[in-house]
């Protein structure tokens, strides 16, 4: 054994061991190869994504700096100001309250819209004696200004959390139910009809075709219906003078103050707010949608 083993050493011959790991370093190059170039592209397509609109935060920002600076506005304060009164808000804790209790009366105010506003829409759907009536009132509240309603649910409830939340209501519900009958419409009916060939009828139908089919519409829907609900939740905040914590409180108090500065670092922060849920709620949602379905737009939206 002894003589064998030297004979192989002389040989070149490397031990199983050896040949295997060299087999195996460069499988693990190639892994390590494909894994940093998949984590490039992410990273090149968040940049891609993330880019435009910091250029275009960053170029509006030098836009108002610069009519700032020349003095084309007496009223218009610096964006320094504005940065500087939302930083005090923050420290004060004025802006964290108010935006979590903003945030929680829109996301309560949009779910009931949600659980009212798409059956509502797939009723009028199936049902053509229901949409007569009621789809032009629908089509007339969503054209109807949030600070109409303001007035209408404080006479109603008083200044008091559920006037907000019917404001809420109001805006978003129309939204909601007339997305959902427009993606309804347009579901092809040559589908409908396959699936009544195949025992898919009723509620089945509806279930297994009719909403699939109608999903990407559905998804758009209630993302107007989110951006409904929040401008409307802003309304009712600051018109209803309601001693309820939230933006629209920062809102007014800055008008009544005559701070402008104040007054545009809470629109900031409602832009801000409006601008997250769209990146990292809606947009990702409705991109998954489409690319399951295999539509070219699924990458630009």
């Amino acid at each position: 054994m002894p003589a064998v083993d030297s004979a192989a050493r002389q040989s070149g011959a490397r031990p199983a061991g050896t040949a295997r790991r060299t087999a195996d370093a460069p499988r693990t190059t190639r892994e390590g190869i494909v894994r940093r170039g998949r984590t490039g592209e992410l990273l090149l397509r968040a940049a891609g994504r993330v880019l435009p609109g910091c250029s275009a935060v960053l170029l509006v920002a030098g836009v108002w700096q610069l009519i700032h600076l020349l003095g084309l506005s007496p009223v218009l304060p610096a964006p320094s100001a504005v940065l500087r009164d939302l930083s005090d808000a923050w420290s004060a804790g004025t802006l964290g309250s108010g935006l979590l209790h903003s945030l929680g009366r829109c996301l309560a105010g949009f779910a009931a819209s949600a659980a009212v506003g798409a059956p509502l829409g797939l009723l009028l759907h199936r049902f053509g004696f229901l949409r007569v009536p009621i789809a032009p009132v629908l089509s007339a509240f969503q054209s109807l200004p949030a600070a109409v309603l303001v007035p209408i649910a404080v006479i109603c409830l008083g200044t008091s959390r559920g006037a907000v939340y019917m404001v809420v209501l109001l805006g978003a519900v129309p939204s909601v139910a007339t997305g959902v009958l427009s993606a309804l419409d347009q579901v092809p009916p040559l589908l409908v009809r396959a699936g009544r060939s195949m025992g898919a009828t009723g509620a089945a139908g509806v279930r297994h075709v009719l909403l699939p089919a109608a999903l990407p519409g559905v998804v758009a829907a209630l993302r107007q219906g989110w951006a409904f609900g929040w401008r409307a939740l802003m309304t009712a905040e600051l018109m209803t003078a309601s001693p309820l914590p939230g933006l629209g409180q920062m809102l007014d108090a800055g008008r009544r103050s005559g701070r402008l500065s104040l007054v545009l670092a809470a629109a900031v922060a409602v832009l801000a707010v409006g601008v997250l849920v769209e990146v990292g709620v809606f947009g990702p949602v409705q991109r998954r949608v489409l690319r399951a379905r295999g539509l070219p737009s699924a990458g630009g939206c």
